[in-house]
């Protein structure tokens, strides 16, 4: 606190930090995104830089405990790094979603080279361009809110395709196998993608002994070789 500026008192030399009410005042009176920002700005400054290629994940949270009888939960998106640091974060209006605070919430962040995970709500042609033009590299997942491009990744010759990553653990009560494999796609109905990808997850309840398969495909416009499958094994999981 003496760092910050803080005064001794004169009697006793001790330095008291400001009443929770004179903090809850100023916070309440900022401009939240604005504080965010220099948050973001703090943090990207005083991080060492990771070795490796940067991994962001971009993903939205409801906050807990945050409505009221007048207004809907806040709901906030974050971009943060695969090891838990957030470097961005905007509050979301009420009246839209996560899409367009996209852009905005990346564009004071240098994603010269980054790899950019997101969920499918963020599987969007502007968000691909965008990416593009800042020079950094998305994986998005391909869900039926697209289907003519689920139908046309799903529908590759995926039995012929080689494995590329096989891994298997024990989490949670369960058994879990996971296989990826990648395909080179010149063809695909999404700006700029370059490779498609399948993961099938099987899992065993160690206590049921229900299995369940479940196949999720994603594209990439990373180039052939850019990854290996265990890193972008690594990736999609870590999202």
């Amino acid at each position: 606190m003496a760092l910050l500026g803080f005064r001794p008192d004169p009697l006793t030399g001790l330095i008291r930090p400001p009443h929770a009410t004179t903090i809850r005042l100023v916070l309440a009176a900022a401009d939240g995104d604005a504080l965010d920002r220099a948050i973001g700005h703090f943090l990207q400054e005083r991080r060492a830089p990771a070795p490796g290629r940067k991994i962001i994940a971009v993903d939205g949270k409801t906050l807990r405990g945050s409505r009221t009888a007048k207004q809907p939960a806040i709901a906030l998106i974050a971009a943060m790094t695969h090891s838990g640091q957030v470097l961005a974060q905007r509050q979301i209006d009420g009246k839209s979603n996560e899409i367009p605070a996209f852009a905005p919430l990346l564009d004071s962040i240098d994603l010269a080279g980054a790899v950019i995970t997101a969920d499918a709500l963020h599987t969007q042609h502007d968000h691909a361009t965008y990416l593009h033009k800042r020079r950094a590299h998305y994986l998005a997942v391909v869900k039926r809110n697209h289907p003519a491009l689920h139908e046309s990744v799903r529908r590759l010759p995926w039995r012929d395709v080689r494995l590329d990553h096989y891994e298997r653990g024990r989490a949670h009560h369960r058994d879990e196998i996971r296989r990826l494999k990648t395909a080179t796609f010149a063809h695909l109905d999404y700006p700029h993608a370059r490779q498609a990808l399948q993961v099938v997850r099987r899992r065993r309840d160690l206590g049921t002994g229900k299995l369940t398969i479940e196949r999720i495909y994603l594209v990439t416009s990373l180039p052939p070789g850019a990854a290996t499958g265990s890193e972008l094994a690594t990736w999609i999981r870590g999202h």
